[in-house]
This record gives structure tokens, C-alpha cells and sequence, in this order.
């Protein structure tokens, strides 16, 4: 069962050498990963092929790695790799998100019982705060069937294509798409963790930060649309 990992990515240049070194730890190797920009001011695309380009020869054909651009939007950047893979099962991973080593034997083995499903997730801080969170998050996910980005949501490509990938909306994309799985299959949800960034907390506040995603997917569920929740989102 072949894998592709895709990544959209916005101004995420300090991180990349990190993201990009991560990804060749998984063992096995994914067999294809597609970084899809979504108009990067930074410079990030070609600090991409440029630490491509620095890896040893023997890393370099290890992986097919795609660099592509789309207009801007997770969804419809995610959508767009989702055009270029080739896997039978998709992964889509934040570039601020770590995968646990193994993750592809992981994914592996519980698509062959299931047809889409994610990881459990933890901030990589030591806050205590942050650590309920991390919990709170898993435990709602396996409550009510619905995953995050962050926790690394993989499904068969053939499913993906089906419901015609994710919504375009900017923003919940990912719960609008769970709640269409769960309608189809409940999720594999793996126990073991990825780890995420929790540089939001930081910068704009543990407490603020908690009350505004909860805050906006109450607002989401009744009804609020995307467009007026990004606007709270990135204010």
C-alpha cells in the first residue's frame, strides 16, 4: 500500500530544514511527499530545493518529492497535491508536525481495517496547560469521530477523490471533511502521537488561544460560516 505525505506550506522557512530532515527519519520511507505552496514570501520554495539539492545522493532517490504551487487556502493547496499523488492512501501533514518514526507501517496496517483516520496529537510544550490540551483534543477526536489537522489525517485516495476532496472553505476544512467520513466509516485512531507546534499558545496566550478555537468550533457547529470564523482566526 503505497503513501504519499502532502504538505501545504506558507512561510514556513526557518522550520523547513527541520520538516525536511524529519521526513527522511520515518522508517520505512514514505514512497512520495508534495510540498504545495501557497504563495510563500519567505523564500520557502527554494529553501526547499535548495536542502533537497544538500541532501546526500543516497537520501535523494530514496523519496519522490514534488514541489508545486497553488493558490493560497490549506483546502485548496492540500486538494492540489491530492491531484499529484500517486498513493493509495493519503497523508496530510502541517509542516509545523512531526510524525512519530514508524508512522508509515502505523498507517499501513490500520488502512487495511479502515478507510481513513489520524493520530493522537501533543504540543511540544512543557506547559501543564498544554499537555490537557494535547488530551482534550484526543479524547473528543475518539468521542465524536472528528480529527484536526494537526493530528495527521490519512485516508485512501480513492475515498478522498469520492467525496471530492476537502471543502474549499478557509478554514475547518478538516472537520467539514470528517464529518463526511464518519457518515461512511468511523477513523482508525492511533494511539500514538504526533507532535505539533504550539507556538499559537505562545504568541498570542495559552488561555486566549484555548477560548478562541473552542469558541470557533462552537460557532462553527452552529452555523457561523468560514469566512467571518477566519477573520476571528487571524485577527
Amino acid at each position: 500500500m503505497n503513501l504519499s505525505i502532502i504538505i501545504p506550506l506558507l512561510n514556513e522557512v526557518d522550520n523547513l530544514p527541520h520538516l525536511i530532515s524529519h521526513i527522511h527519519t520515518l522508517s520505512p520511507a514514505p514512497q512520495q511527499v508534495i510540498v504545495v505552496d501557497g504563495g510563500s514570501t519567505d523564500g520557502s520554495i527554494t529553501a526547499v530545493h535548495n536542502l533537497l539539492k544538500a541532501l546526500p545522493k543516497t537520501r535523494q532517490s530514496s523519496i519522490d518529492w514534488h514541489v508545486i504551487e497553488s493558490v493560497a487556502g490549506r483546502a485548496r493547496q492540500m486538494n492540489a497535491g491530492a491531484k499529484r499523488a500517486t498513493g493509495d492512501v493519503l497523508l496530510f501533514l502541517h509542516a509545523d508536525t512531526q510524525l512519530p518514526t514508524d508512522a508509515i507501517h502505523q498507517v499501513q496496517r490500520a488502512m487495511a481495517e479502515h478507510d481513513w483516520g489520524r493520530f493522537d496529537v501533543r504540543l511540544d510544550s512543557h506547559h501543564p496547560l498544554l499537555k490537557v490540551v494535547g488530551m482534550m483534543i484526543n479524547k473528543r477526536s475518539r468521542l465524536v469521530s472528528i480529527a484536526t489537522g494537526d493530528q495527521a489525517i490519512f485516508i485512501k485516495k480513492s475515498l478522498f477523490e469520492r467525496l471530492g476532496g476537502y471543502p474549499d472553505q478557509p478554514l475547518m476544512e478538516d472537520v467539514e471533511l470528517c464529518k463526511r467520513l464518519k457518515t461512511i466509516s468511523r477513523p482508525a485512531c492511533l494511539k500514538s502521537t504526533v507532535t505539533t507546534s504550539a507556538r499559537r499558545w505562545q504568541q498570542h496566550g495559552y488561555f486566549r488561544t484555548i477560548f478562541l478555537m473552542w469558541h470557533l468550533r462552537f460557532d462553527y457547529w452552529r452555523g457561523i460560516s468560514p469566512d467571518s470564523l477566519k477573520q476571528r482566526y487571524y485577527k
